[in-house]
């Protein structure tokens, strides 16, 4: 079974060429050009994973949609795509697992997606089954990797 991925970005050429590469390696993307349009498409399908861009319609859209999809029943994995990072945790805040800095490589970026996809669900794994998951080995992994992608990005 492919896992499906919501894609949300206002940039055109961004959404396309993206849809195309994780199209490439085995996963069925659906896109949505607003936070309004990926909204309506979150509670209407299920997706294993949300990608969205922090800012479209206006500075704060793409929380918009880390928060419709944390509200989902189905629980998908949510990742924020922006060159517009968030300062400090203020994108795990609001929800998201992981923060991906434009522009990035496609093999970081593919490589990050699984991983996200694997942890997620083994989180939700060991939830229904009642174990406590531990997060300070994930979130220092994020946290070491945020600072790494950061800086990547501003050199």
């Amino acid at each position: 079974m492919k896992r499906r991925i919501l894609l949300v970005d206002d940039e055109l050429a961004i959404l396309l060429t993206l849809k195309a590469v994780l199209e490439l390696h085995g996963f069925d993307v659906e896109t949505a050009a607003s936070a309004r349009e990926a909204k309506s498409k979150i509670r209407a399908h299920p997706y294993h994973m949300v990608i969205t861009d922090m800012r479209m319609e206006n500075e704060r859209a793409g929380i918009e949609v880390v928060r419709a999809a944390r509200e989902a029943e189905y629980d998908p994995a949510v990742a924020m795509l922006t060159a517009f990072p968030l300062p400090g945790e203020e994108w795990e805040n609001a929800g998201a697992d992981q923060m991906l800095v434009k522009p990035m490589n496609t093999n970081d970026l593919l490589l990050q997606i699984e991983a996200l996809l694997v942890t997620h669900e083994d989180k939700k794994h060991k939830a229904k089954a009642g174990v406590q998951p531990d997060y300070t080995a994930a979130s220092a992994s994020r946290k070491g990797n945020g600072a790494r992608r950061k800086a990547t990005a501003s050199s």
